[in-house]
């Protein structure tokens, strides 16, 4: 996956709709450089300055934007994510919640084989404080530059913890809302490479939840790292009722499967420091630290 950088040009799909404008406005205001809209029939009209396009493509043509931010109706996601794909974008922040699995499913195929990261769907988007660089809906004041890279499936959590994290003086290097459906883009295992790579990171925060086995995969997969970076997790659902849909169209315990003590378990086996609450997280990344 691609690290938006200062300046780089951003698309922002769909910008004509409500939360379109609302966000490009925000975005805009963080410091992002929205450089084009894409909505069809849309073209030629502009939205807090920024020039509007009736396709992808030829937004894409204008500005040589790799990145498009994507508030598209989940009815029609499919093809403007195709759209985009074939446009030439290389990381799609997918901030539409409600898409079909099995539109979900042929969105990643075609993603992958053109080499294009999708971060959600029904994510809040990633923020790069140091670079001013915000992609989707997160609160920018909960966020400060700094060196703990975090990423989670709740996007509240994200926030709420990036907050309580910067206010303890951790600021951070990159934040992910991976989104909360049964099937995302970017996993957990992905981000954790990918921030793990980072230079400016230099210690990382996980955040889970119940249902799937995401956070035992990840688990396995930071054992195997062998990684240096000290980690810190949290899983969210302790006191879910089994076989209850918690919000998140992935968030549901089967049986045994899914459960936050399985995560736990599986977490603090591969050594890494499990908070019990969310107020927890900075004071164990402080042990971690040193």
């Amino acid at each position: 996956m691609i690290l938006p950088r200062r300046g780089d040009p951003v698309v922002v799909q769909n910008i004509t709709g409500r939360y379109g404008a609302l966000h490009t406005r925000l975005m805009l205001d963080y410091g992002t450089n929205i450089a084009a809209g894409a909505t069809p029939g849309k073209g030629g009209l502009s939205v807090e300055g920024v020039p509007v396009y009736n396709t992808v493509a030829e937004a894409v043509k204008e500005t040589g934007a790799k990145v498009s931010v994507f508030f598209v109706p989940a009815q029609f996601a499919y093809d403007a994510a195709e759209e985009a794909i074939l446009a030439g974008i290389k990381l799609l922040v997918v901030i539409t919640e409600h898409i079909p699995v099995r539109d979900t499913l042929r969105m990643l195929e075609l993603a992958k084989s053109h080499s294009t990261s999708i971060v959600g769907p029904n994510c809040p988007g990633l923020i790069v404080p140091a670079e001013k660089v915000k992609l989707g809906i997160m609160p920018a004041p909960s966020f400060k530059p700094g060196s703990v890279a975090l990423f989670s499936r709740s996007g509240t959590l994200t926030y709420e913890i990036a907050n309580q994290l910067s206010l303890a003086g951790f600021g951070q290097s990159v934040a992910i809302g991976i989104g909360g459906d049964p099937v995302t883009g970017l996993t957990p295992t992905e981000c954790f490479d990918f921030v793990e790579g980072m230079k400016e990171t230099k210690a990382i925060v996980a955040v889970g939840e119940i249902g799937g086995d995401a956070e035992e995969r990840l688990a396995r997969h930071i054992a195997k790292s062998g990684t240096k970076k000290p980690v810190v997790a949290y899983v969210a659902g302790r006191h879910a009722p089994k076989e209850k849909k918690m919000g998140h169209a992935g968030a549901i315990i089967y049986g045994n499967v899914g459960t936050a003590d399985s995560k736990i378990s599986a977490l603090r086996d591969s050594g890494v420091r499990v908070a019990m609450t969310p107020s927890d997280v900075p004071s164990l990344l402080k042990q971690a630290t040193g």
